[in-house]
């Protein structure tokens, strides 16, 4: 079956024990194109299908999908609506998790308005920042100072914090996010993190991924033969 070309969610879970970390972070991208497919109308897959659209190897997709709990039919494949389903109940997508937002800043402000559209399986009920400014809001949020942070995990039971603040800072406001009783975070940029134990880190670095695709253009560039020398031979007199 021809198919068209490709496109976190972060659920506060501890990872199964019946799936990898490696396996898991293939889920997503197995769900983005099973939703393009449903788009154009298409009601049956093949992991062959999803190998060719995606580059990977059929066989590992078979497994991904069967620690899942998803299974197929040999040479029926999977109902598409069914697969999206089961994928989708595994990473956590048909619920919502709540989420502090640690950093008010223009790259906390994105990730907010971002995580506002659904889909990601977080919802942001509490705003904070390390410095504050009066009367500063995100959205309907006010932006409140990390010393009101512990009470409020306490009070809301929230486990969750989406962290984005200068890299500087990002160690010692994750220590103290573990201490006030967070044990999920997701970390946008860049910065050490030693959260201790007890609690789950994904952390993303968008201008490092970029580095590394900028590496990898470079590298696929074709080599350029060395130039051959045209000057020419002194005359003898």
């Amino acid at each position: 079956m021809a198919a068209p070309p490709d496109g976190p969610s972060l659920a506060a879970m501890p990872i199964p024990a019946s799936i990898g970390i490696r396996s898991l972070g293939r889920l997503p991208r197995y769900v983005a194109q099973l939703e393009r497919w449903r788009e154009q109308g298409v009601t049956r897959i093949s992991c062959t299908d999803l190998g060719d659209r995606l580059g990977h190897d059929p066989s590992m997709i078979r497994k991904d999908l069967a620690a899942a709990g998803a299974q197929g039919r040999p040479r029926a494949g999977y109902d598409l609506e069914g697969l999206l389903a089961t994928l989708t109940s595994f990473l956590g997508r048909d619920r919502t998790d709540e989420a502090f937002l640690v950093g008010a800043g223009p790259l906390g402000r994105g990730l907010a308005g971002h995580l506002a559209e659904g889909g990601a399986g977080l919802r942001v009920v509490g705003v904070f920042d390390p410095e504050p400014r009066s009367g500063d809001r995100v959205g309907d949020l006010p932006v409140l100072e990390m010393a009101a942070l512990p009470g409020l995990v306490a009070r809301m039971h929230v486990r969750t914090a989406v962290l984005a603040v200068d890299p500087q800072r990002t160690a010692a406001v994750a220590r103290d996010l573990s201490a006030a009783g967070i044990t999920a975070l997701w970390v946008v940029g860049p910065g050490i993190v030693d959260a201790g134990p007890g609690i789950l880190v994904e952390q993303v670095d968008v201008l490092a991924s970029l580095r590394r695709l900028r590496e990898r253009m470079d590298d696929a560039r074709p080599r350029r033969e060395p130039r051959p020398d045209r000057t020419p031979w002194p005359r003898r007199r």
